[in-house]
């Protein structure tokens, strides 16, 4: 199995994928989760099917089955994989067929696919075991496409969240930067990785980055659902996320009670074209 060389290694800095208490602390409420978190684009979903050779999709850290379900709508046969039996349990009630592993330990049993995808999901998988166990289950000309919603909150509504979280937060790493005019250069270092990885492992063509943008509007309700879903939140003690989601809820009120929010969805993605 090829690994990381050590000088890149040192140069990596953090490795979210070594961190499986938050990876897999979403699933404290698979319903919200699922309810709340943003779909892909249909454009996306279109142009993985339109590049790879068949049908035949292994979804990797599928959570609830959101993207599952809209390859599904798409014409694909799904197989989900999915370290969080709670998140599992829900994909599965929802219609998609799930087994329950990290993604570097799940057993194929000799099955193979025509695509390998992973929404918002990737950065939990070590990107060299990762592409070298998708490399084994692609088929030639097989597509892998690891993708991530970056979204870019407007920037009175980015600073009032901001605000927040340094009154009730004060420690938290956490930098709402990344959620204005830098909102993808954080998601970067994710595309960075993932792309290593695919070369580190080879038998893979040149890496790509598609990005596809696209807005939603939210309500202030809409967007405090959506809010304890994030993994900066997932695993604060209940009164400090209620702290967090009325000051939140009090500073999209003064602002009218809605907002439109900016995404860019970006898939990182390759063709396998050989034997790693």
């Amino acid at each position: 199995m090829p690994t990381i060389p050590p000088e890149r290694a040192r140069l990596s800095g953090i490795k979210p994928h070594q961190h499986r208490r938050a990876a897999e602390s979403f699933g404290s409420d698979a319903e919200r989760y699922d309810r709340a978190r943003p779909r892909y684009p249909d454009a996306m979903v279109d142009r993985i099917i339109a590049g790879s050779p068949g049908p035949d999709v292994l979804d990797v850290g599928c959570g609830t089955g959101i993207a599952a379900r809209q390859f599904q709508a798409a014409g694909c046969t799904v197989l989900g994989v999915e370290p969080d039996t709670r998140m599992a349990g829900l994909a599965r009630q929802l219609g998609v067929e799930t087994d329950v592993a990290t993604f570097e330990a799940w057993n194929p049993g000799g099955r193979e696919f025509d695509a390998v995808v992973a929404g918002q999901a990737w950065h939990w998988v070590d990107p060299v075991a990762g592409a070298a166990k998708t490399a084994q289950v692609l088929r030639p000309g097989g597509r892998l496409a690891a993708f991530w919603n970056a979204f870019q909150l407007p920037p009175d509504v980015a600073e009032a969240v901001a605000a927040v979280y340094r009154q009730v937060l004060p420690d938290s790493p956490f930098n709402l930067q990344a959620t204005t005019k830098q909102a993808l250069d954080g998601y970067q270092v994710l595309f960075t990785k993932a792309a290593d990885g695919i070369r580190e492992v080879g038998g893979f063509g040149a890496p790509e980055q598609w990005r596809f943008d696209w807005e939603w509007s939210y309500t202030r309700d809409a967007w405090l659902d959506q809010m304890p879903t994030h993994g900066n939140l997932t695993q604060l003690p209940s009164d400090k996320l209620a702290e967090v989601l009325e000051g939140v809820g009090a500073a999209l009120d003064a602002r009218g009670g809605s907002f439109t929010m900016r995404y860019a969805t970006v898939a990182v993605t390759a063709t396998r074209t050989g034997a790693a």
